[in-house]
């Protein structure tokens, strides 16, 4: 009985102590609740967190940056715990990019024959440099290249349907298009143009074209005298092209602009493309090309021109990277690299400020409701200023498309073609052009050349004028700071100040300076005797160290470049592209040298033998006088700066 009653007692204890223990607990959470809730104290709780927890004291390592450098992608360096410090956001370029206009979409590739044109062999098949061997017939290639400016007789030898390199871009040969597309009129124009490289370009465009697209051919035989393009050709095309191919002829020449507008006013197609006569077009060239023009009809495309070499007909397409039309001072047309913002994409169309001319699609109503051309403009020149002025300034778009590609002719040397006018037609386009589109700007076309357009009459100009204000077109500043805003940059209107400039006299033969001796773009530099006056010679011996650094013909668009590092390599007369590279010259008052490229090691030299005297580039070496020249004047404190920003 005892045993039990001391039972009871502890445990009624433990009760009794459990029941304390809960009270204190209560009291001491009741406590620190109260405390929390009254907030922190104005004393000494400076270092305890909104929970009351003391803050962890700073460690001081912790904003000392790694020793070592950040990791480069694609590699992640996950040692580093520590979070980057804030740098400013990137600017990330935003691509230019046409509407998804929707709708079904198709392969517009013919498979069938381009894999039949990869069984093709032959002379120039694949688009292979091909040549004459027989040296019988040289005399008559010499005498066929003088004629047409591109080896004829080479052309005569090659097959007229002969197959291409596919030069595209890889992401071009699986792009699907809009499967309603418009069908076009390609109209050529041709003035006593080679039979065959006519023909040639015909069938590329028949070969490569789908069908349902290819409503029309015109062919505008723009006055020529050549018999071959009479009735043989009526022949050849009512044999060969019926139904498809139409010709037009003008009675006598018009020249380029108003050729075109005899084609245009024969086109039924929904689009027109217009190509010159000696073309060849690359494979599913038309579907990318029209496609901007279904998603909007104020849409103007051109394609991306490759080249055939005049001598071989090698097809030359390897310049992927795309350029900008342009213009200078001197209504010289420029190249300009692509912006930025419209080069993500190398495969997508981008927008150009002006059209090369020679080669372009736009929509029919659209061309003619800009008045198609100005009919006033006279047989060549201004007509791509100003079919580019208007389409961006009247509401539309002029866009390069990467995807289609149409090689080109460019002529070599050829007999020269009579004047078909007496007077300067390019320059009364130019003035027309200007008067109408160019606004204030005009006036730095005029002061690059005041004794020519201050004797120009430009002409009626009433009704090119009615259609800026019946479309009412924005103005020409406009133009220049929002399509092209780099324009004035690379082409400043008040020309800079030149690093040297005059006549260029040569060491070893100091009567001899650098001369264009008559010639221009596309021919080798020369010499002649020096000018009386070496700081303000006449024209042919007047060159300035521009400050594009280029050693440029004054106020004219010829540079001279050099385009090969072998042991003499010619210096020839060039047109002046303004970027640098083969025309990129540095003079060293040093050693006098004329250096070619950036951080080259080739000088100008000067040889003279039996009375010729011939202008190079070779190693440069410090004793060599024929590689010493003086120029007529040195500015020394802009070349001093030369180097700055390269």
């Amino acid at each position: 009985m005892a045993m039990k009653k001391r039972y009871v007692k502890r445990l009624m204890r433990k009760v009794v102590l459990l029941l304390v223990a809960i009270v204190v607990v209560s009291l001491i959470t009741t406590l620190i609740v109260e405390k929390r809730m009254k907030g922190p104290a104005a004393g000494g709780d400076e270092n305890l967190d909104p929970n009351g927890d003391p803050i962890t004291p700073v460690f001081r390592g912790a904003n000392v940056p790694p020793t070592r450098k950040a990791a480069r992608p694609p590699y992640q360096d996950r040692s580093l715990t520590r979070a980057p410090p804030k740098e400013e956001p990137a600017k990330v370029v935003a691509g230019f990019k046409l509407p998804d206009p929707g709708g079904e979409r198709k392969d517009w590739h013919d498979y069938a024959a381009m894999e039949a044109d990869k069984q093709r062999y032959g002379l120039g098949e694949h688009g292979k440099a091909a040549e004459i061997e027989n040296q019988n017939d040289k005399e008559l290639e010499n005498q066929l290249y003088r004629k047409n400016g591109f080896n004829g007789l080479l052309s005569d030898r090659i097959s007229l349907n002969r197959s291409v390199p596919d030069v595209r871009l890889e992401a071009c040969k699986t792009r699907k298009y809009l499967a309603k597309l418009p069908n076009v009129s390609v109209v050529f124009i041709f003035f006593n143009e080679h039979f065959n490289t006519l023909l040639r370009s015909i069938y590329s465009v028949i070969n490569r074209t789908p069908p349902e697209l290819l409503k029309q051919i015109v062919l505008v035989d723009d006055g020529s005298e050549w018999e071959s393009l009479k009735q043989q050709l009526d022949d050849y095309v009512s044999l060969h092209f019926p139904n498809l191919v139409d010709i037009v002829r003008n009675p006598e020449r018009l020249g380029l602009i108003g050729a075109r507008i005899a084609g245009a006013k024969v086109a039924i197609g929904e689009a027109m493309v217009f190509f010159d006569s000696h073309i060849e077009t690359n494979y599913n060239w038309l579907p990318p090309l029209i496609e901007p023009i279904a998603i909007n009809p104020k849409i103007a495309t051109c394609p991306i021109v490759d080249s055939i070499d005049h001598g071989n007909f090698a097809y030359g397409g390897g310049y992927q990277e795309g350029s900008r039309g342009g213009f200078d001072w001197k209504m010289y047309y420029k190249q300009l690299p692509v912006l930025p913002e419209d080069a993500v994409d190398k495969s997508q169309p981008y927008r150009n400020p002006v059209m090369m001319g020679g080669l372009f699609a736009i929509n029919t109503e659209f061309f003619w409701d800009l008045g198609g051309y100005d009919d006033q403009l006279d047989i060549w020149g201004g007509e791509q200023y100003e079919l580019s002025f208007k389409i961006w300034m009247c509401g539309g778009m002029l866009l390069d498309v990467p995807c289609s590609r149409v090689a080109h002719i460019f002529r070599g040397p050829m007999d020269p073609r009579p004047n078909p006018r007496n007077t300067n037609f390019v320059a009364k386009n130019h003035k027309r052009v200007a008067e109408v589109w160019m606004d204030e700007y005009k006036q730095y076309i005029y002061d690059r050349d005041p004794t020519t357009y201050d004797n120009i009459d430009a002409g009626d100009l009433t009704k090119q004028r009615g259609v800026r204000e019946r479309l009412q077109c924005k103005d020409f500043h406009w133009f220049m700071t929002e399509v092209a805003p780099d324009f004035l940059i690379k082409f400043p209107p008040v020309e800079p100040p030149s690093y040297a400039s005059g006549a260029v006299q040569n060491v070893a033969y100091p009567i001899y300076c650098l001369d264009t001796m008559g010639k221009s773009s596309n021919e080798a530099l020369g010499m002649f005797s020096c000018a009386d006056n070496r700081t303000n010679p006449q024209a042919n011996q007047y060159w300035t160290l521009s400050a594009d650094r280029e050693l440029r013909l004054r106020l004219e668009a010829i540079c001279l470049d050099v385009q090969d590092s072998q042991t003499n390599a010619t210096v020839w007369m060039w047109n002046c592209h303004n970027q640098g590279g083969n025309q990129f010259w540095y003079y060293d008052r040093k050693t006098q040298w004329l250096v070619h490229g950036k951080g080259g090691h080739r000088c100008m030299e000067a040889f003279v033998d039996d009375g010729q005297a011939k202008v190079y580039t070779n190693q440069c070496e410090r004793d060599n006088e024929r590689q010493k020249w003086v120029f007529g004047f040195v500015d020394d404190d802009l070349l001093d700066k030369f180097h700055e920003g390269l």
